[in-house]
């Protein structure tokens, strides 16, 4: 009789595990060039909204990466009023399987996922297309998100002013205590988005708007700037993406479905459609295509959130658990 058994990753194990920011860059890098070489297979998310009065929703994302071996599955809620209760807005489990047998390998917190694996997308989207020795930072939003965006983005920059804006004060305020402690440097907190991110080299808006709200305003962006928008809800004009040199996704299918994201309002317009993209991400992270290529370009940076990202650092977070003896074995069938 064959015994399976699922390996098991809690909060606790992965806050132990401890990964580096350089560990969670190089897995992402490495999922985003397997997907640049046709190497992977991305579903775009889908999403299931219980019940609008709960102001939330689950995104089930569905990726396969084949240097890896694994096949996942991520859902993740996104509940906006979690604050509430003193959670995160988002909570997520991570599944992968073996894609052979569809056998079941591992279950794995992915609140931390997500947002780790958010941050290293931006911060390695600005690698290749941020403008050369960027030295502000703008950044609009604290979601769970947004602390790694900063923070990998100082990583890689180590920017001489940093500004971050949200909506409510407390959370600001306290967002913006937690970066300059764990960063060792000041860091500058707004009273509104102008202040935030007008002028900056690197602008970033993660923010969580009931609805989709023009607050971005494109006379702030000046030229040779790169813009990542990514909210759930999008706070750009429709005139917003006028003008823009260049325009770069994670993954194009990611923009086909749905009806949520920075830059709907323009889709829908058909201000924006599949052919106004330089590239998706994958193929500048493979060499296939060159990122930023000349100091003047402005570059607008669109990324909802790729699976094979969440696999990637599933898969590296696994792996460094299992070296530190700290995953736990679960019975799922014997046959």
């Amino acid at each position: 009789m064959a015994r399976h058994e699922i390996e098991y990753l809690g909060k606790a194990d992965i806050d132990a595990i401890a990964l580096t920011d350089e560990e969670i860059l190089a897995a992402i890098e490495q999922g985003l060039i397997a997907a640049g070489q046709g190497k992977t297979v991305i579903e775009p998310r889908m999403h299931l909204t219980p019940d609008p009065a709960f102001n939330g929703h689950f995104n089930v994302l569905r990726g396969y990466v084949e240097p890896l071996g694994y096949a996942g599955v991520k859902i993740v809620g996104d509940y906006v009023d979690n604050y509430k209760q003193g959670l995160p807005s988002e909570l997520a489990l991570l599944n992968l399987f073996d894609p052979r047998t569809g056998m079941p390998k591992a279950v794995i917190d992915a609140a931390g996922i997500t947002d780790m694996r958010t941050g290293a997308l931006t911060a390695l989207g600005a690698k290749w297309l941020a403008p050369k020795n960027p030295r502000v930072l703008g950044h609009v939003g604290a979601r769970g998100t947004a602390y790694w965006n900063v923070r990998l983005l100082d990583h890689l920059f180590d920017f001489e002013e940093i500004r971050v804006h949200s909506r409510r004060k407390e959370s600001r305020d306290a967002f913006g205590e937690k970066l300059s402690q764990d960063l060792g440097k000041k860091v500058i907190v707004t009273e509104d988005w102008e202040t935030c991110l007008k002028d900056a080299d690197i602008m970033i808006e993660a923010t969580r708007l009931n609805e989709p709200t023009p607050m971005f305003q494109r006379s702030w962006v000046k030229p040779g700037t790169l813009v990542v928008p990514y909210g759930t809800m999008s706070s750009l004009p429709l005139d917003f993406t006028d003008g823009f040199d260049k325009f770069v996704m994670d993954d194009l299918g990611q923009m086909r479905a749905g009806s949520l994201g920075a830059l709907r309002p323009q889709i829908n317009a058909g201000k924006i459609s599949e052919e106004s993209f330089y590239a998706e991400i994958g193929e500048i992270a493979a060499g296939l295509k060159p990122g930023r290529e000349s100091d003047e370009e402005t570059i607008l940076f669109w990324h909802r959130g790729m699976s094979t990202g969440d696999i990637a650092l599933g898969a590296a977070i696994l792996e460094k658990a299992r070296k530190m003896g700290v995953t736990q074995n679960l019975l799922y069938r014997e046959d």
